[in-house]
């Protein structure tokens, strides 16, 4: 399972700056990849094991803030094209699982 993190914040004064970066560095360090300029992503190995972290989010929107998370399937995270400068590329892979004994 792959959630998508996308967003507008206001930017047009210091402290809406400052709400921003403390947004964005809030998913980087959730372990969210920057996908495009307001997109990230994260794999989870479930939808409930999401919900933690998209709570944990939510509460840090800014206010006048726009965040969309979608939820979406690895199988269907794999159908997504991406084209970098004309050029085909690879989307992202789920991290490998760590087995424990």
């Amino acid at each position: 399972m792959w959630l998508f993190a996308m967003f507008d914040l206001p930017v047009d004064t210091r402290r809406a700056r400052k709400r921003y970066t403390r947004f964005r560095k809030a998913l980087l360090r959730a372990g969210f990849s920057k996908l495009q300029y307001s997109v990230y992503a994260r794999f989870f190995p479930s939808e409930e094991a999401s919900r933690a972290y998209r709570n944990a989010l939510r509460a840090g929107v800014p206010p006048r803030g726009h965040v969309r998370f979608l939820s979406v399937t690895d199988h269907q995270f794999a159908k997504m094209e991406v084209i970098l400068g004309g050029i085909e590329q690879e989307a992202e892979r789920p991290p490998r699982q760590v087995e424990l004994f």
